[in-house]
């Protein structure tokens, strides 16, 4: 147990147990919630972390998963108390919910060190609130244990699954190619969703859920249940249980989420088919935990696990036919000896112990490693070379194999609202050999790296029936997205980056199998180009904004603010009063 100058009391005891006037106070006024005087008998305190809003749809639901861990945490003998923290809704947030992550963890951090907790559940859905809990987490290092809400439904329109997000990026090639109508894509829309839940595919939030399961954050299983599955509540129930007694083993983030479980997730990436979300999300959970991870691990530890798991955008099935084929624990226990079997999770048993009888029933979507959807090195790519100096990433799986080796000519836009003001134009001087540079789009020059790089073709090409071509962007890619995107090009261009150096007619030399992207212009110019370079101007004169821009990492360090790397503890704070 945590011994934090209480006399190896529980760390509630500071507040719960203390006496005279401090500890009057501390009481009283919780009891005015109607609870009796046995919570406070020592009890473990367990704060339940809830991102519930009704701005963030993938999380509206968490209201009744709260109560569902509470009924587990009494059950166990524990005292539980919900507190909200920031919700994220990718679909809404202007100008990007990424901007606001570190925020997230920033409050969530700051209310589990202030407040009479001895261990944490954390409620999550939405992309950026699994990982912005989970840093929290990692800084604060009290007994954690992740429950995400779970996907919606497989989305169904026209008698066929549609899955959320990457139907998006194809209705809107239709409705520009002037092959579905708008009336069309209103009535589609609400085909997709169709339940509580995230994205069914395996976009940001189905990679986060299943990179807390492959971290060993969260219970066996968790990451694919349904969210209106009864047995998404279940789990539910469990880790609240399961979180009274990590608070008795003193099992903790920092002894979880070591560099070995960092190795298992991104190998669980690239056998799943992950978002490249997870890249930035796992540099900074383990930028807090002091682990040292670097973006090379990404493609090293990558290359030889094939993907596995057949599940849009890269392939045909959705989450819901994954849970049923025997979701995460299937993949862990098929990829065997690539993974290391002794880290320890939050069921106290290793990653081993709780794959040992993981079973498949339908290897349509789980694949086997002699019989992989795709062969190993098909997943997320780190590229470098005179255009991304400090690196870039592409998702193999959901590219174009033609594309993987192309030379083209740039053409380049500031913003990818310049672009996408002339992208239906039909004198735009382009063709499927183009190489579309986006720019603009990074953590301080939008800011905070929006989802904006796999901007939609130009018209005059999709009728011709051209449906991907080579884009270039210092932002990000939405991990329902799909196409031939090269992203998360370090350091951006609002920084000075090559990015910013790029003009029109440049060629331009993407080869993914030598992992190198190269802009065929040479020193001297772009020496000339650099000095001549103005940085443009500040995107924020106050607030978060500000600080978020004035402090932010670049993509290859995780995004996550500079002062906030690293941890405090969980210390018994000063007394109030």
């Amino acid at each position: 147990m945590t011994d934090t100058g209480t006399h190896g009391r529980r760390r509630s005891a500071a507040w719960f147990g203390a006496e005279g006037r401090s500890g009057m106070v501390y009481r009283s006024w919780m009891r005015n919630q109607g609870y009796t005087g046995e919570v406070f008998d020592g009890r473990p305190v367990i704060g339940i972390a809830t991102t519930w809003s009704e701005l963030a749809p993938c999380n509206s639901h968490l209201q009744r998963v709260a109560e569902s861990v509470k009924r587990g945490v009494w059950q166990a003998g524990g005292f539980p108390l919900e507190f909200p923290a920031m919700a994220l809704g990718e679909t809404l947030m202007r100008p990007t919910a990424m901007l606001y992550r570190n925020l997230l963890a920033m409050e969530a951090e700051e209310l589990m060190r202030a407040n009479p907790l001895d261990g944490v559940v954390l409620l999550s859905g939405c992309d950026k609130t699994t990982p912005g809990l989970l840093m929290a987490a990692s800084s604060v290092d009290l007994p954690a244990i992740m429950v995400t809400g779970g996907p919606m439904l497989n989305g169904k329109y026209r008698g066929g699954d549609v899955g959320s997000g990457t139907q998006v990026w194809r209705f809107e090639a239709e409705l520009a190619a002037g092959r579905m109508t708008q009336e069309e894509c209103f009535f589609a829309e609400g085909c997709m969703a169709r339940s509580n839940g995230h994205c069914m595919t395996m976009g940001t939030a189905s990679t986060m859920a299943s990179m807390a399961e492959a971290l060993g954050m969260q219970l066996p299983g968790s990451a694919s249940w349904p969210a209106v599955d009864s047995r998404r509540y279940e789990t539910a129930q469990r880790a609240g249980q399961r979180i009274v007694a990590m608070v008795a083993e003193d099992l903790r983030p920092s002894q979880i989420m070591t560099r070995e479980a960092f190795e298992n997730a991104i190998r669980v990436n690239a056998a799943i088919g992950g978002s490249t979300n997870a890249v930035i999300h796992l540099l900074a959970i383990a930028g807090r935990l002091g682990v040292p991870l670097a973006l090379d691990d990404f493609d090293a530890l990558a290359r030889e696990v094939p993907t596995l798991v057949d599940l849009q955008p890269s392939g045909r099935f959705l989450m819901e036919d994954f849970c049923y084929a025997g979701g995460l624990p299937v993949v862990m226990r098929e990829l065997g000896a690539l993974l290391h079997p002794e880290p320890t999770t939050v069921t106290g048993r290793t990653v081993a112990e709780n794959v040992a009888d993981a079973e498949c029933w339908n290897r349509e979507v789980i694949r086997t490693l002699d019989d992989p959807f795709q062969e190993a090195g098909t997943g997320t790519a780190v590229l470098r070379g005179n255009l991304a100096p400090n690196g870039a990433v592409i998702k193999q799986s959901a590219a174009s194999r033609h594309l993987l080796t192309h030379r083209g000519r740039a053409l380049v836009f500031d913003t990818p609202e310049d672009y996408l003001a002339v992208h239906a134009d039909e004198d735009l001087p382009v063709d499927e050999n183009t190489v579309l540079v986006i720019r603009g789009s990074g953590p301080r020059g939008y800011p905070g790296m929006p989802e904006v790089s796999n901007v939609v073709l130009p018209p005059k090409l999709l009728r011709k029936g051209i449906e991907d071509m080579v884009r270039i962007c210092d932002g990000r890619m939405s991990g329902t997205g799909f196409g031939t995107v090269v992203l998360h090009v370090s350091p951006e261009s609002a920084v000075g980056g090559p990015l910013a150096l790029v003009r029109d007619g440049d060629w331009i030399t993407l080869d993914v199998p030598a992992r190198t992207l190269t802009l065929d212009v040479g020193e001297a110019e772009l020496e000339r180009r650099r000095a001549a370079w103005e940085p443009p101007p500040p995107v924020a004169d106050r607030g978060w904004s500000r600080l978020y821009t004035e402090h932010v990492l670049q993509a290859d360090q995780g995004l996550d603010l500079d002062f906030l790397v690293g941890g405090s503890g969980h210390p018994v704070p000063r007394e109030s009063h």
